[in-house]
C-alpha cells in the first residue's frame, strides 16, 4: 500500500511540472499538448489509487477522465486554435513574467502543503504531497487566469483549477460514486465549450484574443 501512495506522490510531482509548463507556454498548441499529458498523469493517479484503495469506482473515474480530459478538452482547444488561425499564437505579453510565475507557484505549493499537514483522513494522510499539489492546482489555475492576457490561455487556467478539484476529490473520497466524477467531467466539458465559443466571438469582434482590450467600454 505504501508503494502505491509513493507512486501517487511521484505522479503529483509530474502534475506540478506540467501545470507550470502550461502557464509558461507561449504557444497555445504547446499548452494543449502539455495539458493532455497532465491529464494522462491524472488517469494514472486514478488507476494507482484504484489498485491501492481497492476502489472499483476509481476505474470508472480513470476511464471518464481519459475521454474528457486527455481527448475531448485538448481536441476542443486545438480546434479553436485552428479556427482562429495564426493570431491564436500572437505574442501577448503576460502581466507576470516567467520568473514571477515560478516563484508564485512555489509559494502556492508551500502554503498548500502546510495547509494539508493537519488533514488526517486515511488516504490524505498517506499522500500529503499529492494532496498539497492538487490543492495548489486551484491557485495555479487562478494565477494563469490573472496573469495571462490571451483569452484562450485563461481557459487553460480554468482547466487546471478543475484538474486540481478532481484530484483532490479522488484523494479525499476514493470511494465516491462514479456518477459524481461523471458529473464533474461533464460540467467541465460544457464549461470549456462555452468559454471557447465566447473567446471565438470576442476574437471575431475585436480581431484579437487580448483580454486587455476588453477593459474599455464602448458606447
Amino acid at each position: 500500500m505504501e508503494t502505491g501512495y509513493m507512486i501517487v506522490n511521484l505522479l503529483g510531482c509530474v502534475l506540478i511540472i506540467t501545470s507550470t509548463l502550461v502557464v509558461l507556454s507561449r504557444k497555445l498548441k504547446q499548452a494543449a499538448y502539455t495539458y493532455a499529458i497532465q491529464s494522462l498523469v491524472i488517469v494514472a493517479m486514478f488507476l494507482t489509487l484504484a489498485v491501492t484503495c481497492g476502489s472499483t469506482d476509481l476505474y470508472l473515474w480513470s476511464g471518464s477522465a481519459f475521454i474528457t480530459k486527455v481527448v475531448l478538452v485538448p481536441a476542443i482547444m486545438l480546434y479553436a486554435i485552428k479556427k482562429i488561425g495564426p493570431k491564436a499564437d500572437e505574442e501577448i505579453p503576460s502581466k507576470l513574467g516567467p520568473i514571477g510565475c515560478v516563484i508564485l507557484v512555489v509559494i502556492e505549493l508551500v502554503v498548500c502543503y502546510l495547509a494539508v499537514m493537519n488533514v488526517t483522513l486515511p488516504t490524505a494522510a498517506e499522500a500529503h504531497p499529492a494532496l498539497a499539489i492538487a490543492l495548489a492546482h486551484f491557485f495555479i489555475g487562478l494565477t494563469c487566469i490573472v496573469s495571462q492576457r490571451n483569452i484562450l490561455k485563461q481557459v487553460f487556467g480554468y482547466c487546471l483549477m478543475e484538474n486540481g478539484s478532481h484530484v483532490t476529490l479522488a484523494l479525499l473520497a476514493p470511494s465516491a460514486p462514479g456518477l459524481v466524477e461523471t458529473g464533474i467531467a461533464t460540467d467541465a466539458i460544457f464549461a470549456v465549450i462555452i468559454m471557447v465559443i465566447v473567446a471565438y466571438k470576442i476574437y471575431k469582434k475585436n480581431d484579437s484574443l487580448d483580454a486587455g482590450e476588453l477593459m474599455n467600454l464602448k458606447g
